[in-house]
């Protein structure tokens, strides 16, 4: 029988949380899920969640298209070309935010095609990635053997080294231990270096149209749900700052389909790309676009 581990407490500001919403688990067990929230900053807590040793079962589907490369599909298809081009559009900001750039770790690197990016600017790549498939997968694409499967054992084969980038892409939301976590990341970074973090925000407009049924709620696997103010809070702990953030634009057309799925099995592609024009558009004044890049230094650089 699976153990449950329940949370009353904000990790962030150790505050009461009450209850928000009840979403299910449409990928993999069908299993419903509490969304509990800490009022002060805007954060939600998945509540209760499966034990760290039950939770690995969660990420057993085919449906989980980031630890593959399968173009099977129509959809498969143009979610790898989107990929591609949105792959080749992070390496070129990361060159514009952060100049001399020779290592960057990339955590949670899938297949490798955002470190396979990275070695084609001659900059020396790691990676983590606990999928045993997808991690041999990057390894091969990236010509490199520094990945590995957790950061504890990176760590352990690099016992000092430091990264001038330090990458997240839609990772965050999946760390059991957020206080450990971060403060990990801060002593992995150079003194100058950048932490780039990209997580859903459950402030945008899809997440508010589409409710219980929004697909980056993702339960139970994504165990945290932040917002801007979530993110600014968690980080200055560590004694860090956010200096810019990026909105993901195309994450809004991507979270409405899959969200339309779940709420009809087989989806509305027209109804999808409205709701995720109209949410771009609502960002435009509001900032809340549907995922967020927040781009994090030291707070005495």
């Amino acid at each position: 029988m699976k153990q449950l581990e329940h949370i009353t407490k904000s990790p962030i500001t150790n505050k009461d949380l009450s209850p928000f919403l009840v979403c299910k688990d449409h990928t993999v067990s069908q299993e419903d899920f509490a969304l509990l929230k800490d009022e002060s900053i805007d954060f939600l807590v998945t509540s209760p969640r499966p034990n760290p040793q039950d939770l690995m079962g969660y990420y057993e589907s085919e449906d989980y298209i980031s630890h593959t490369d399968t173009k099977a599909t129509l959809f498969d298809k143009v979610y790898q070309s989107v990929r591609k081009f949105t792959t080749k559009k992070k390496v070129q900001k990361i060159s514009k935010t952060k100049k001399d750039i020779k290592t960057i770790l990339d955590i949670g690197c899938g297949t490798g095609d955002f470190l396979f990016a990275c070695s084609q600017k001659k900059w020396q790549v790691f990676g983590v990635e606990p999928h045993n498939k997808a991690r041999e997968i990057a390894k091969l694409k990236s010509h490199s053997e520094a990945i590995f499967d957790s950061l504890d054992n990176l760590e352990k084969n690099n016992p000092i080294q430091k990264f001038d980038v330090i990458t997240l892409w839609h990772v965050l939301e999946h760390v059991p231990n957020l206080d450990a976590y971060t403060k990990t990341l801060k002593r992995l970074l150079q003194p100058d270096g950048i932490l780039i973090i990209a997580v859903p925000n459950f402030k945008s407009f899809d997440a508010h149209y589409y409710k219980s049924f929004w697909a980056a709620y993702d339960v139970p696997r994504h165990l945290w749900h932040f917002s801007p103010t979530a993110i600014k809070i968690l980080f200055e702990k560590s004694g860090m700052k956010i200096s810019k953030t990026w909105p993901m634009i195309f994450d809004s057309f991507y979270i409405s389909l899959l969200s339309e799925k779940n709420r009809s099995k087989s989806g509305n592609f027209f109804r999808a790309g409205i709701i995720g024009l109209w949410s771009n558009f609502m960002a435009l004044f509001s900032g809340h676009y549907s995922s967020l890049t927040y781009i994090l230094r030291n707070k005495d650089v």
